[in-house]
């Protein structure tokens, strides 16, 4: 992936790049995609906003979660393999050890009123996390291939083909991402 304009800084050390995506990991619940990118893109400047959408577009086609592949592919950037690893166990390691202490608890609790409200209240929570990310991420459109109006498009239309006609991911990247990507890549 080509570097932008803007200069960024990248991390310091094996041991920065471990301690940032663990920082990140405990910090998100319902997805760390907002926190992924306040963190990276806000407040440590490895990325910047246009480099944080490209990642994130090529994490999404990615097979697994977005952000481990953003991780995987951040770590690699910056120090080749251990960077990789170092970054994914940064992300999983201790959030792995938290949930199953946590399936553990629910599996006994689950039951309770308070617990199931709890939940609730954090999956709102997480919906609007995520609303926000895309709002902030929004300006990038005017500078991608497509261009603002174009890319505003094909995304009211995903979101009409997933929330709406409920179509299948697959069939959602293959009808729509594939057309946006030839023409974005037609147009640069």
């Amino acid at each position: 992936m080509p570097p932008h304009d803007q200069k960024t800084a990248g991390p310091q050390s094996l041991a920065d790049l471990f301690l940032t995506f663990n920082r990140m990991s405990l910090q998100g619940f319902g997805g760390v995609l907002a926190i992924v990118q306040r963190e990276l893109v806000e407040r440590k400047q490895w990325l910047t906003r246009e480099d944080f959408v490209e990642t994130l577009s090529v994490s999404q086609v990615l097979p697994g979660p977005n952000v481990v592949n953003m991780a995987l592919m951040i770590g690699d950037r910056h120090f080749g393999m251990r960077g990789a690893f170092v970054a994914l166990a940064g992300m999983l390691l201790v959030p792995l050890v938290i949930v199953l202490a946590l399936a553990v608890l629910y599996a006994e609790f689950a039951s309770l009123p308070v617990v199931s409200g709890a939940l609730r209240g954090m999956g709102a929570v997480a919906a609007g996390l995520v609303i926000a990310t895309g709002l902030k991420l929004l300006p990038t459109l005017r500078k991608g291939g497509l261009g603002l109006p174009l890319a505003l498009l094909f995304a009211a239309a995903m979101f009409i083909a997933m929330a709406v006609l409920r179509w299948p991911l697959v069939w959602c990247l293959g009808g729509l991402g594939l057309p946006a990507v030839a023409l974005a890549w037609r147009r640069l």
